[in-house]
């Protein structure tokens, strides 16, 4: 899976989506011009010490995002979008694109691509949810849909085991 931040403004909500990546194995694919350093601390803070472990990939603007990935099946978040995240079918390779904080994704890229662009339910006159948030909600949406495929299968306590995982008798 394939996560896109256009113009992204905020390095800590793009520490947090970096953050995201690296557990879900996703690639990060950041489109400039930045507003900020990758090196800022507000970056280094929320994507914690998982950031030298993020796949991402920058670009100096759409152009050559598009020009390095020809062919790739976008899908635009967007609040202005017809249909929702959850009503369309996503690839393992799919690429998910997200707009900057202030202003989203123009609208002049969108036009273009009506039948890819999808949005977050939310209630009327509201403008957006955080940026980490929606990249998040969308994201597990495409993962739950390939099955959350090479993503850990159950969860683990850190110093003791579940009661399904021993056996009764242990714990008596």
């Amino acid at each position: 899976m394939n996560l896109v931040l256009f113009e992204p403004e905020k390095p800590a909500n793009t520490g947090n989506i970096g953050r995201t990546c690296v557990v879900t194995g996703t690639t990060l694919h950041i489109i400039g011009p930045l507003t900020f350093s990758l090196s800022d601390k507000a970056a280094k803070r929320a994507g914690m010490d998982y950031w030298p472990r993020l796949d991402y990939r920058y670009y100096m603007d759409y152009a050559d995002f598009c020009e390095k990935n020809p062919g790739a099946r976008i899908y635009y978040a967007t609040t202005k979008a017809h249909q929702l995240y959850t009503e369309v079918s996503y690839g393992e390779d799919d690429f998910l694109m997200f707009g900057p904080e202030s202003r989203g994704i123009p609208e002049e890229i969108l036009v273009d691509h009506e039948d890819t662009c999808v949005r977050i339910p939310m209630r009327e006159n509201e403008r957006s949810l955080n940026l980490a948030d929606s990249a998040a909600i969308v994201l597990y949406e495409a993962l739950r849909q390939n099955r959350f495929r090479g993503l850990e299968p159950y969860g683990r306590l850190h110093r003791m085991h579940w009661k399904s995982e021993e056996s009764y008798d242990e714990f008596c």
